[in-house]
């Protein structure tokens, strides 16, 4: 639950993440840190005060009470690497630091000086003990071989180990010897869950087999295969992942994206096109390999300082976020397959199929189906599925409430077969944990994407925004409004998630440095969101095989200095 405060993570507990299944929600770093309202601030540490942007330390035990009452455990994004990388300042609770000095806590000898002044910044990634000892980006790097530093870090994390605290999210582990890590380990009260930030490079000698030893490892390939896999080179290739070098799956956290990696694209996110984000998450649940983490997160991806919408207070209404939010926690397909994943446990992958590079199928043992059609085009085929004979819901698009679907459902016969069809992009998902009859009409999609894309020429300082009618486009507030990514400058780009098969109004601003906000001229620009299938406006090719061309003049609206044109792509979810 990225960026979430604590009052909203105890309640998303109780209400969803229990219900759902989720076996336990990491949750941002607790300690004091310094000022600011970006994102990286959490990561600054500056005293081991649990008080931070999220909450007090009696607002967190509360969230870990509640959400252990929810069956859910707490795992606490925690920073053993180092302090903060400014020169001086004073944190959110009015602990005042200078770079080395940290008043009743650390003084310059608790720290690595590796040598290269001024700045003692890694320079040779090549080199491990300068991986270890020296520092990242500017950041404090605690000497964590040194007697005093593992005392003090372990004292700080006994005390959340205290208040219930059940695993540990280990950041920036690849800059901290494992040898530290597991002295570090030793000291503790009790030995929660351990998962550890070791991003692969290669060739390089910190890899993250030499962590394994201490607990879980975050493996980054895996995130990084399913985006080529998804996107370009074919999702027939997923088969296996213990033969290809990586940590044994027995070690390996892994996810679709995370806070990093959906920020500098690295990854699948979002805002990713063709429905990819959602079905490689439903893959990433499916498939037996490592442990895997889903992200929640909020909408400003591309904006690389932007902290949390709404105060920090998660806001999630059904299936969608509101106020700024994603909360991916909760779209159909990914609650579902945290069902899916729970009911087929160690079950072992049998029966793979995959006809073409973008279409694979497989079981869990007796107790689970999937099969996935990356590619465009449905998927007409009798699957040998693995299970009983019987009325099954498909948990991509519904659950089983009282013996019945909400959403799908499909018959597997007496041999086990199942005879269906999978659209375009979509995904379907049986397990013997959701039974029940109902519809064999898949359901309409609750939510579709929207890219919004603009051709807008800005000077420095200047970005530019989507905003309108609805909670997911800010309900016409400018602080709410999705901003559009300019990699391909000078048009400007961003995805939403609407409400399929509504009308809605929208208009694009442009916010300037010293936070004016500059509307295009009226009237607004107004669309209706697809019930499903491919939607496109114009005549004008794109790569992604999708027709586009400039809107009509009801669409465009020209402002001061500014030229706006809009085109509109959707994409069935």
């Amino acid at each position: 639950m990225f960026e979430w405060a604590w009052d909203s993570v105890a309640a998303e507990c109780t209400t969803f993440l229990g219900p759902a299944g989720y076996a336990f929600v990491q949750v941002s770093p607790a300690q004091e840190h310094v000022q600011g309202p970006e994102w990286w601030t959490d990561y600054q540490p500056v005293s081991y005060i649990l008080t931070s942007k999220r909450g007090t330390r009696a607002q967190y035990a509360n969230m870990i009470n509640a959400c252990h009452a929810a069956g859910v455990g707490v795992i606490a994004d925690t920073i053993w690497n180092h302090m903060a990388g400014e020169d001086s300042g004073t944190g959110v609770l009015g602990s005042n630091f200078t770079h080395y000095n940290y008043p009743g806590i650390y003084q310059r000898h608790d720290f690595h000086h590796c040598g290269l002044e001024p700045e003692d910044n890694i320079v040779n990634y090549q080199n491990k003990t300068e991986v270890w000892t020296c520092q990242l980006d500017g950041l404090a790097d605690l000497a964590t071989g040194t007697a005093h530093v593992r005392h003090r870090l372990a004292a700080y994390t006994n005390d959340l180990i205290s208040l219930g605290v059940d695993g540990l999210r280990l950041d920036a582990s690849k800059h901290i010897n494992p040898k530290d890590i597991a002295s570090i380990l030793t000291r503790l009260t009790a030995r929660p869950y351990v998962t550890q930030e070791v991003i692969y490079g290669a060739g390089e000698p910190v890899t993250p087999a030499l962590y394994t030893k201490n607990g879980d490892v975050q493996e980054f390939r895996y995130t990084s295969a399913l985006k080529d896999a998804f996107l370009t080179s074919g999702i027939s290739s997923l088969q296996d992942f213990d033969n290809r070098g990586w940590v044994a799956g027995s070690s390996a956290n892994v996810f679709v994206s995370n806070h990093d990696t959906e920020r500098n694209k690295a990854s699948l996110n979002a805002y990713s096109p063709s429905n990819t984000y959602t079905l490689a998450t439903v893959f990433s649940l499916a498939h037996p390999y490592g442990i895997p983490t889903v992200l929640s997160s909020y909408v400003n991806l591309y904006n690389n300082d932007a902290g949390a919408p709404n105060n920090d207070m998660g806001v999630c209404s059904g299936n969608a976020g509101t106020k700024g939010w994603f909360c991916q926690h909760r779209w159909p397909a990914i609650a579902g397959m945290v069902g899916f994943r729970n009911r087929v446990g160690s079950a072992p992958l049998t029966g793979w199929v995959s006809p073409s590079h973008q279409r694979i199928a497989f079981s869990r043992g007796s107790f689970g189906f999937v099969a996935i059609n990356n590619a465009d085009g449905e998927w007409h085929t009798t699957f040998k599925t693995g299970l009983p004979a019987g009325s099954y819901c498909n948990v991509v698009d519904g659950t089983s409430v009282a013996g019945v679907c909400t959403g799908t459902a499909f018959t597997i016969s007496d041999d086990s077969r199942l005879a269906v069809t999978v659209a375009s992009r979509q995904a379907i998902a049986v397990h013997a944990g959701a039974l029940g009859n109902g519809t064999s009409t898949p359901k309409t999609a609750q939510q579709v994407p929207v890219l919004f894309h603009t051709n807008v020429t800005t000077t420095y300082g200047e970005n530019v925004f989507v905003v309108g009618s609805m909670p997911q486009l800010g309900n016409w507030d400018p602080s709410n409004a999705i901003p559009l990514d300019p990699t391909n400058y000078p048009m400007w780009a961003a995805t939403a998630y609407l409400p399929s098969n509504t009308t809605f109004q929208f208009k694009f601003i442009r916010k300037v440095s010293n936070g004016t906000v500059v509307w295009a001229s009226d009237p607004n620009n107004q669309d209706t969101t697809p019930v499903s299938g491919i939607q496109s406006i114009g005549e004008v090719a794109l790569t992604t095989n999708v027709a586009i061309s400039e809107r009509n003049s009801a669409c465009a609206h020209n402002i001061p200095v500014l030229i706006f044109s809009v085109w509109l792509i959707y994409w069935l979810f």
